[in-house]
């Protein structure tokens, strides 16, 4: 009996399922997720690539929005040095091609001065949002050695990566091209404000079905122990993909180490889903009404591995940084970051069955 209690007091609080009076939660997207092929996987040699975002450009052309870090700098430069690029394919699929840089740090003095990375991209009523994370070291410009120190340590390890790791903020550029210019703002979007805390990253953004829209971030559990750092995300809402962005008071996903939130709403389902990784494998938790989460029925969608199209299962370090993209409503694509057993990196597209 103990055993049994035991398993229950540890279900994070945010996940006690209720059952609905007409449950539409049917979607599994672990069934639906196809093997890949080479040209589902995308490589550079100077960079690592990171997690994705396609959108349908006005071309026909399908453009990706990805992370990148210099390979010379560590792959946790994401934190210092991360750009984000555009590549384009004539299928959502790939094979992908490399077009251009569109954001990176823009200097000390600015809020993001740093780095820009973790980008999402949507396309609303004509115009193009790419919505990201950046960081800055407050009045402290650094020097050489502190930059190195910041880019290659672990955050618990380095002074200055601490300090940099807690200026963290969600900032947006919009254009009307997906081939810009794209406007940036003096100010960041989004600042940590309960029920998170210390931070802001990993933003995801979808249209609510009465035409607003619906933010899923994830920041730090406030009241932890010295030493102790538990993600946790939470719930904003607006009338505008600009804002202002109003922090709800429930959290989406809480006493549970979770990152990567992933949100869209199923129009057919009639309810809110997000993805999220779990250092371990990635779980889906769905809403009706985008405020008060449970886990789906098809919660659980991948552990760390894939399946080629041959049919091999390849086991993996990393599987993180999960969108889905849509097509008149549809899922017709996962994206994920992957980060090889031996330390390589790609962005990876999975094909999702009808």
């Amino acid at each position: 009996m103990m055993r049994i209690l035991a398993r229950f007091l540890f279900l994070p609080i945010s996940f006690v399922p209720f059952v609905h009076a007409e449950s539409t939660d049917d979607f599994n997207l672990s069934a639906a997720m196809q093997g890949v092929s080479e040209d589902n996987l995308f490589y550079d040699e100077e960079f690592f690539n990171w997690g994705s975002g396609i959108v349908k450009g006005d071309d026909g052309k399908y453009h990706l929005i990805y992370s990148q870090m210099p390979r010379e700098h560590s792959f946790f430069s994401w934190l210092t040095d991360g750009i984000v690029s555009r590549a384009v394919s004539d299928h959502p699929t790939g094979p992908y091609r490399h077009v251009e840089v569109v954001l990176q740090g823009r200097g000390h003095g600015h809020w993001d001065a740093y780095t820009a990375h973790c980008p999402k991209v949507y396309k609303f009523d004509g115009k193009y949002y790419i919505y990201y994370m950046s960081t800055n070291s407050g009045d402290l410009k650094l020097n050489q050695e502190q930059l190195e120190e910041a880019r290659r340590g672990k955050w618990d390890q380095s002074e200055m990566r601490a300090m940099m790791r807690l200026n963290q903020r969600i900032g947006v550029a919009v254009a009307d091209s997906i081939e810009g210019p794209w406007q940036r703002f003096d100010q960041p979007l989004i600042e940590p404000v309960l029920p998170i805390a210390n931070i802001v990253n990993n933003t995801t953004v979808t249209q609510r079905p009465d035409g607003g829209y619906l933010m899923v971030v994830r920041g730090d559990q406030p009241d932890q122990p010295e030493g102790t750092l538990v993600r946790m995300q939470a719930v904003l809402l607006a009338d505008h993909p600009l804002g202002p962005w109003v922090m709800q008071p429930e959290p989406v996903v809480k006493d549970y180490n979770s990152e990567d939130p992933e949100v869209w709403y199923d129009a057919e389902r009639g309810r809110y889903y997000s993805l999220y990784h779990a250092f371990g494998y990635m779980g889906m938790i769905t809403s009706l009404d985008g405020l008060k989460w449970e886990r789906a029925k098809h919660y659980k969608v991948s552990d760390k591995s894939y399946t080629t199209v041959d049919g091999r299962t390849v086991e993996v370090h990393r599987y993180e940084r999960p969108t889905i993209y849509h097509e008149n409503g549809k899922p017709l694509v996962m994206t994920a970051g992957i980060r090889t057993l031996d330390g390589d990196t790609f962005s990876m597209f999975i094909p999702l069955k009808p």
